[in-house]
């Protein structure tokens, strides 16, 4: 069972805690804007990836797979990061963090779960109590930015804030609803991402975003690095 040691980040400290994980579940096709979803769904299916089976849509991920490293191993040569809120339950209290769904786009044509079991989930080690944001959560400002391959310069990748996602509570509504045992300590929830802003996904070795309080300034940081394994020789090299 993973254990993540996190801090919880107040505008003048921040306090040491342990989490463990017992279940963690993502979501995707989030966006509060039915339309645009459904137009996003669209696009996706001309690439080859099939359409959700309800929207939004929920499932589960290893529990194990999810890291506050700033360096991720991958096999696949078309993965990419997206940027996303985290809820974290730990007794009464709700924690929200900053995580990115890695996932490998190739792997995602057949099966969007399974395309996500290959890559690691990666999250800030800082994290809020939601009670220090929950009165403004739609005006948190979410961010990610890549390199571009051939310049190595740095791109915004994607920007939009919470209130174009589903809400933290909605989340947890629908989560519940779907939960078999209703047990809900130690689960981890990654949001599903917002729409990315140059015209086609971005892969690299780099990816890093920010969700920003903008009431006070604070923000929480999600950075790493994407080392693909390729070590060992193709049989055709040889």
């Amino acid at each position: 069972m993973t254990t993540l040691s996190l801090n919880i980040s107040k505008e003048d400290h921040s306090t040491p805690v342990q989490f463990q994980v017992k279940k963690m579940i993502n979501a995707g096709y989030v966006g509060r804007d039915t339309q645009a979803v459904q137009a996003h769904i669209e696009e996706l299916r001309r690439e080859g990836v099939p359409p959700p089976p309800s929207v939004p849509m929920i499932f589960p991920v290893l529990g194990h797979n999810i890291t506050t490293s700033g360096k991720i191993d991958v096999l696949g040569s078309k993965t990419s990061g997206e940027a996303e809120y985290v809820i974290l339950l730990q007794g009464d209290r709700i924690l929200v963090g900053l995580g990115s769904d890695h996932t490998d786009r190739e792997l995602e044509v057949f099966s969007i779960v399974q395309s996500k079991q290959v890559c690691p989930n990666v999250m800030s080690e800082d994290v809020w109590d939601y009670d220090d944001v929950k009165d403004h959560w739609d005006d948190l400002l979410i961010q990610s930015w890549t390199r571009h391959g051939a310049s190595g310069e740095e791109i915004l990748y994607q920007e939009a804030s919470l209130g174009s996602i589903i809400s933290c509570q909605d989340l947890l509504a629908l989560v519940r609803a779907r939960l078999r045992d209703g047990h809900t300590e130690g689960l981890v929830i990654f949001s599903g991402t917002i729409p990315i802003l140059p015209p086609e996904m971005m892969y690299g070795d780099y990816f890093r975003s920010e969700l920003t309080d903008l009431h006070t300034g604070g923000s929480l940081a999600c950075e790493y690095r994407i080392n693909r394994l390729d070590y060992l020789k193709d049989e055709s090299d040889s």
